[in-house]
């Protein structure tokens, strides 16, 4: 293949900051929005729990959580609500662990590893597919990821969870709350974090519970010790207060104010069906310029499994193919590096264990604008790493 003579952009994009994690703040953000955070107050104080509830408030009422669905606050992000939800539910049936990337490997793990539970089923694909969903099995608890976000690939549909299962779903939809439909009446419990679709600020998760995954919290004591962060029940009673507002732990309400302030924007463009929108389009601008790339493409090579929030692309350049690993991670890098260095994208790399390439962050507070600023300077980067033939 011969390169082209590609000429260095004249225009960066306004923001270029493309990290999956965390995530771009919201078009016109600034310390301003911060005015009326909470600051030196109680979170049970009046004022902090309000705002608290507020927070939890608003998501329902954006995501269209149903009604007798359950969502609370809880420590350490998304990490913090998938493992206090995998902790607290897990254990009395066999267990389907579904994953095709790092994350929901690394739930599979801690099942096994830390949980050790006994009748374990992995169902896994390669970076970039998806695995048969279709053999995950009604009578037992699925536990899943939305969207992978170090693969670019996600669920296209919940059609193959049962609405007649025994089991409970667990899915981590960090990367897909906000940008996604997602099916509430087939997930038990659904888990995410402020820093990514609404680019909030990180520590804090949320947590989203059906009445079903209640009933199972209820009648149901793991064997394992159970953390403080993680418990949900005392004397054998919900703690409701958990989904009210009272945290377990001491919230920064510098954090809970950012993610009002994230989700009154969201309520302005448009509310779901706005952001939605939003993270499509951005992913039809990368589509269009691959399409006309010879040289990159998707790592989800299913268009119908092909993330809207984390994109992920692989050099499909013949040079590039035949480096080996260490020499495709270094040539990922000197474009990343590139691309840092002229202020063009920032945070563009790869995740460690995915194969090399780049993976832009189009979430709903990207603008399109930006992205589609971007890839000529990826065209440029490239060009300046390939060797000329």
């Amino acid at each position: 293949m011969t390169m082209p003579v590609v000429s260095k952009p004249s225009v960066t994009p306004n923001n270029p900051c493309f990290s999956s994690g965390p995530c771009a703040k919201r078009p016109g953000w600034s310390l301003q929005a911060l005015k009326d955070a909470a600051i030196g107050r109680s979170h049970r104080a009046k004022i902090g729990k309000s705002k608290l509830k507020e927070v939890i408030d608003r998501s329902k009422t954006l995501l269209g959580i149903p009604e007798d669905y359950l969502l609370g606050i809880v420590p350490a992000s998304d990490t913090g609500a998938v493992e206090m939800a995998m902790w607290s539910l897990l254990g009395p049936r066999g267990v389907d662990a579904v994953h095709w990337e790092a994350f929901g490997q690394g739930w599979q793990n801690d099942i096994l590893k830390q949980l050790k539970i006994k009748d374990v089923r992995t169902l896994t694909a390669p970076y970039g597919q998806l695995p048969d969903l279709g053999q995950t099995a009604p009578d037992r608890d699925i536990v899943f990821t939305w969207n992978g976000t170090t693969a670019g690939v996600r669920a296209p549909n919940g059609d193959w969870i049962r609405d007649d299962r025994s089991g409970l779903t667990l899915c981590d939809a960090t990367s897909a709350a906000f940008a996604m439909e997602l099916p509430w009446r087939k997930l038990d419990v659904v888990t995410w974090s402020w820093q990514k679709v609404l680019g909030g600020e990180g520590a804090h998760g949320m947590l989203a519970l059906s009445p079903r995954a209640v009933e199972r919290l209820l009648t149901y004591s793991p064997p394992w010790p159970m953390p403080k962060i993680f418990r949900m029940t005392s004397g054998g009673k919900l703690t409701a207060g958990l989904f009210e507002g009272e945290t377990i732990n001491t919230p920064s309400m510098l954090a809970v104010e950012d993610a009002l302030d994230g989700l009154r924007w969201a309520e302005s463009v448009g509310g779901l069906p706005g952001l939605i929108a939003r993270s499509e389009a951005n992913l039809a601008a990368v589509a269009q310029w691959v399409a006309r790339s010879p040289y990159v493409d998707f790592l989800a090579s299913d268009p119908a499994v092909r993330s809207c929030t984390s994109v992920c692309l692989i050099f499909s350049d013949p040079w590039f193919q035949a480096l080996d690993e260490a020499g495709q991670q270094a040539a990922a890098k000197q474009v990343v590096s590139l691309l840092e260095k002229e202020k063009a994208g920032f945070d563009l790399g790869s995740y460690r264990d995915a194969p090399a390439g780049l993976r832009i962050w189009c979430g709903a507070t990207v603008e399109t604008a930006d992205v589609a600023a971007l890839l000529p300077w990826i065209d440029w980067a490239w060009s300046q790493v390939r060797p000329a033939q």
